[in-house]
This record gives C-alpha cells, sequence and structure tokens, in this order.
C-alpha cells in the first residue's frame, strides 16, 4: 500500500493500523489526521479516490488516486461541525440555549412544540426524529420543504422526557434556527466564521469550482474475518428495528425516500448539516483541535462552551437507534455506541465510516475520512481500529 503523507515520531502506531485498514478490512480510499495541542501530528491518505474505482483491473489502472486535497462526504460526522453553530451563537450571546425553539421560529410552536427548548433540539431530545409524510429527494434540498414539515409535526414524544438520534430531521431543525437568528444560510455561516478562519477544506454545500476534488462514495462488502478480528454484528433487537417498517428507526432512516444520491451534485451542494457535509481528514481534525484550544493563534470554542460541548444531556436506550446513546449539545460522546478516545472526548461519527472528535485532556482531535460505507452507524471497526492507536500513543505505558 502507497501511503502518502507524515507522521510524527511516536505516533507510528495509527500509520500502521492505516495500513491495515487496506490489507485487512477492505478499504478503498481513505485519509487520516491527528492534532495535538493545536499542532499536526499525523496526516495520512492512500487508495483511490472513487470507490468503485478499483471494482476491475483495468479501472484500478487508471483510477485517480486519492490525493493530498480529496475530499468525501462525511455524512454524519458533519453533525459535529454543524453542532459547534449554535453552541457559537450561544457564546456570541445570540442564542439562548434555555429558551423555546418558537422564540426564533415562531411557526414551529405549532403542534405541540411550545415547550421544546433549543437544548432539547440539539441534543436529540425534541421528539421529532421522523415526519409524518417523507420528503422526495427535491424536497430534501430545496431549503424550505424541511422546516415547513416540522413546523407542522406532532412530536413522537413529548420532548425533553427522552431522546432518539435525529438522523436527517437534524439537517432542518438546526439549518432553520440558524438561519431565523443570523439570517445566514448554516452554510455560508459555517464557511464565513469557521471554515475561512481556520483554512478548512470543509463545506455544507459544495461549491461548484471544488467539485472536481470530492471523491465518489459507495458501499463496500463485509471483510472475512482476518487475524483474529472479529465482524461486528448488530444485536437481534437492532435488526429487527430496521426491518420493521412501522419503527422509529425505519422512518427516522428513511425520513428522505427515495433514498438520496449521496453523490449527485445536488445533493452535494445542499446545505444539510445532518448528512451532506464534505470534508478533508485534515479539516475535520484541525477544526475540532481548534474547538479546545488555540490552532494557529485561532480558537473556536471558550472554556465554558467546551464545557457545554461535552456535558451529557441525553443517555441511555435511544428510542431509534435502539442501542444506549449518549449525546452533549449536538456531539456524541464517549460510550459503549460511539467509543472515542477517552471518557470526556466529544465528537461524532458519520454513519458507515466517516469519524471526527476531541478530547481535552490530551489534546488530540481526529478526522478520519473514507470513500467506503460499511453497515454500521456509530462504530466503524476501521475507525476504531485508528482511535485504538492513537491511544496507544498518547497513554503511557503501563497506564
Amino acid at each position: 500500500m502507497d501511503v502518502q503523507g507524515t507522521v510524527e515520531a511516536g505516533f507510528e502506531p495509527v500509520r500502521d493500523a492505516f495500513v491495515r485498514n487496506f490489507e485487512r478490512l477492505g478499504e478503498q480510499g481513505a485519509a487520516v489526521a491527528v492534532y495535538r495541542e493545536g499542532r499536526k501530528v499525523v496526516d495520512l491518505w492512500a487508495g483511490t479516490r472513487d470507490v468503485d474505482a478499483g471494482t476491475s483491473a483495468a479501472a484500478a489502472g487508471a483510477a485517480a488516486p486519492w490525493a493530498l486535497d480529496t475530499a468525501q462526504v462525511v455524512r454524519s460526522a458533519t453533525k459535529g461541525i454543524a453542532a459547534a453553530v449554535p453552541l457559537l451563537l450561544h457564546q456570541r450571546g445570540q442564542i439562548d440555549l434555555d429558551a423555546p425553539v418558537g422564540t426564533y421560529w415562531p411557526e414551529f410552536k405549532a403542534a405541540g412544540k411550545e415547550r421544546v427548548l433549543v437544548r432539547h433540539l440539539l441534543a436529540h431530545r425534541a421528539g421529532l426524529p421522523v415526519l409524518d409524510r417523507p420528503l422526495t429527494p427535491a424536497e430534501a434540498v430545496d431549503g424550505e420543504s424541511g422546516a415547513r414539515a416540522l413546523a407542522a409535526q406532532r412530536p413522537a414524544w413529548e420532548p425533553g422526557t427522552d431522546h432518539g438520534y435525529h438522523v436527517h430531521t437534524y439537517s432542518w431543525l438546526v439549518a432553520e434556527l440558524v438561519k431565523r437568528v443570523t439570517g445566514r444560510t448554516i452554510g455560508r455561516w459555517v464557511a464565513e466564521e469557521i471554515a475561512r478562519p481556520l483554512g478548512l477544506d470543509f463545506w455544507i454545500g459544495l461549491p461548484a469550482e471544488e467539485a472536481h476534488r470530492v471523491g465518489r462514495i459507495g458501499p463496500l462488502p463485509e471483510p472475512p474475518t482476518v487475524g483474529g478480528e472479529l465482524r461486528m454484528r448488530p444485536k437481534r433487537s437492532v435488526s429487527q428495528a430496521y426491518q420493521d417498517p412501522e419503527s422509529l428507526t425505519r422512518r427516522a432512516f428513511g425520513t428522505i425516500d427515495p433514498p438520496p444520491d449521496e453523490n449527485a451534485p445536488a445533493y452535494r451542494a445542499a446545505e444539510l448539516p445532518a448528512s451532506a457535509g464534505i470534508s478533508t481528514a485534515r479539516a475535520l481534525a484541525r477544526c475540532y483541535a481548534a474547538m479546545i484550544g488555540p490552532v494557529d493563534g485561532h480558537r473556536l470554542f471558550a472554556p465554558a462552551t467546551l464545557t457545554l460541548a461535552r456535558t451529557e444531556e441525553s443517555a441511555g436506550p435511544d428510542r431509534v437507534l435502539v442501542v444506549a446513546t449518549r449525546f452533549g449539545l449536538g456531539f456524541m460522546l464517549h460510550g459503549p455506541a460511539a467509543p472515542l478516545l477517552a471518557p470526556g472526548s466529544f465528537g461524532h461519527p458519520g454513519r458507515g465510516g466517516s469519524l471526527g472528535f476531541a478530547d481535552p485532556e490530551s489534546g488530540i482531535a481526529l478526522g478520519y475520512v473514507t470513500n467506503g460505507m460499511r453497515k454500521g452507524v456509530t462504530a466503524d471497526p476501521r475507525a476504531q481500529a485508528l482511535v485504538r492507536a492513537v491511544r496507544s500513543a498518547v497513554t503511557p505505558e503501563g497506564a
């Protein structure tokens, strides 16, 4: 495997794990970056830019390699960067986390949602993971239909009393809140207030002039069991929830019906902060690094905001994902369903692969981006191999 990039002394285990992902776990194209205390210590990439480029010997011979600036759709890893926006608005005094969402978005008060607070929305406690009528792909990206549908939607449970992962509806809830408060779309806000100052190759709404850099994502076959590594199998209850067309699980993941083509230009250009962000691994890692400390003179979160980001708001059985999950204000927290580096870590995985997170105690921030999607939602074996490697690099021997 021709791995490009650099690794600082002490972080060689990350390179070794990255190589094994290709050799044992069927990785097709990927990148990983790690920052420590605001400084980049790992920056690696390998494979092909497009997941389907190596499906035949002829195609592989002409396949475009993953390059220094290759970016990919990172699915729900987008949610972590999007969650930073309302927290930064709160930090600037523009949003009250304990105010009803209807304070900023009056139409949202309908159908029993008068008491849904901003913090409920961010912590997946709003009771709005499903719509009575799924949106078409065209409606999902038009910037209006999603917010209009959610304003009229009755919650699936009493808001604030329980939590369930808002797979797709998080897009329209957070995007509309940000637009009502700032007058800007969330994609524009991220571009102007986060990506530009930090120099990030990250977009919620891909500009046409950057389209040539973005690879194709797609499914990967499950790898065989190799070298004692066990293939992850979902619990029976989880499998049943995904198979039942009436379950909250199936309906939440089916909020856009039929499923959108994630490689289509219209989807990539859409401002869907739950699922359609496009990023390099370097950008994910750098952004999380700036959440926990200065990066080249730029810092995103004040200490109080950092505390808010990783303070537990939701925990226990998730009404949508079925397994137990933990959330802060928009971020997933370390736990069995989404293992991160350490108990104080916060971030967000993307279904099937990508991951971004930070760990304030160790000063570590990681970004992993792949073009090969697997079936898991929150704990992809490739990402977990990289997390374990980082942990081995930063944990004192014998600790």
